[in-house]
């Protein structure tokens, strides 16, 4: 009996190459397309000593042509780090764009289930607290963060014309932030910025006073709800991540216990558009697809902080 294949663009990124292992443990064959811009062939390395993994370097906001049977398009590639957005603002509209069009194309042409990977960017600095699916955000489209917020709400409404034109079996995931091995050292993001000081006894440094809000949810939590959303018949956004809201703060002093770091705690200015507070409603995915975080946010980076410095 045939597999089933899944074909994940950004498949070698932090999310993306943790779901082609979830996938493949899932007796899935699977397709993974990269362009290495923002990820690593590290992180898929273990990966060849299955039979059913395959890899492509491949630029998909260009055409995507792959012969054979696809049953699931996941668009994963994304330049998902504001240090990265910053750097790559065009091809971070591109990816989001052209990227999206022509996974969509492919998943059209297949009669695949397409599943895209958004992000709770979309609400931009929320003005509803926590955030459910049907707020539709607070998003400066000409600021420096625009590119990325801006490509991945233009992502979702195309999913969304391509389910109701074409009749497409599409689904949309939000993902809010997620933390957990393989995340780059040079990322720029909260959590591995943290680490990395925190075990070399360098200064933390923290925007603002550290009083903007996140909401962490740890990498194993996520694929889970990507996996049981994958598998749904839900067509309509759902939000991922851990409801547990807490401060840049108390997230530093957190790190700063666990790795028992002498690290002094720097401020600096607050980044333009950043957003105050951040806090995903996670009752549709618990509805849904009976799902929540099972990893507190010790546990996670506990973890996490193991990886690193090994």
């Amino acid at each position: 009996m045939r597999k089933k294949t899944v074909l994940i663009t950004g498949g070698a990124g932090f999310i993306g190459s943790h779901m082609c292992e979830k996938l493949l443990n899932n007796n899935y064959a699977v397709i993974c397309l990269d362009n290495f811009i923002t990820s690593s062939e590290e992180n898929i390395k273990a990966l060849f000593r299955y039979k059913d993994f395959r890899f492509e370097l491949r630029n998909v906001s260009n055409h995507i042509g792959i012969p054979g049977k696809i049953d699931y398009v996941l668009h994963c590639a994304s330049l998902a780090s504001p240090e990265d957005y910053l750097d790559f603002p065009i091809q971070t509209l591109k990816v989001g764009s052209l990227g999206t069009h022509n996974a969509l194309g492919l998943a059209k042409n297949k009669k695949a289930v397409f599943l895209l990977f958004s992000t709770s960017e979309i609400y931009g600095d929320p003005l509803v607290h926590p955030q459910k699916e049907s707020y539709w955000g607070n998003v400066n489209p000409v600021g420096v963060r625009g590119c990325y917020d801006e490509s991945k709400r233009f992502a979702e409404a195309i999913t969304m014309a391509y389910q109701r034109v074409h009749k497409l079996d599409t689904k949309i995931v939000r993902i809010f932030n997620t933390y957990g091995p393989k995340m780059r050292h040079n990322d720029g993001r909260v959590v591995p910025n943290f680490i990395l000081c925190a075990i070399s006894n360098k200064p933390l440094t923290v925007y603002g006073k550290g009083q903007q809000t996140r909401s962490f949810c740890y990498i194993d939590d996520l694929l889970e709800g990507l996996l049981r959303l994958m598998l749904s018949k839900i067509n309509q956004p759902v939000n991922l991540g851990n409801p547990d809201e807490l401060t840049i703060m108390q997230l530093a002093k957190l790190v700063l216990k666990i790795t028992r770091s002498k690290s002094k705690i720097v401020y600096r200015q607050l980044p333009v558009d950043d957003p105050r507070q951040r806090q995903p409603d996670i009752s549709k995915a618990h509805k849904l697809l009976s799902w929540k975080p099972a990893f507190c946010l010790q546990e996670g980076l506990e973890r996490t902080i193991a990886w690193f410095k090994g």
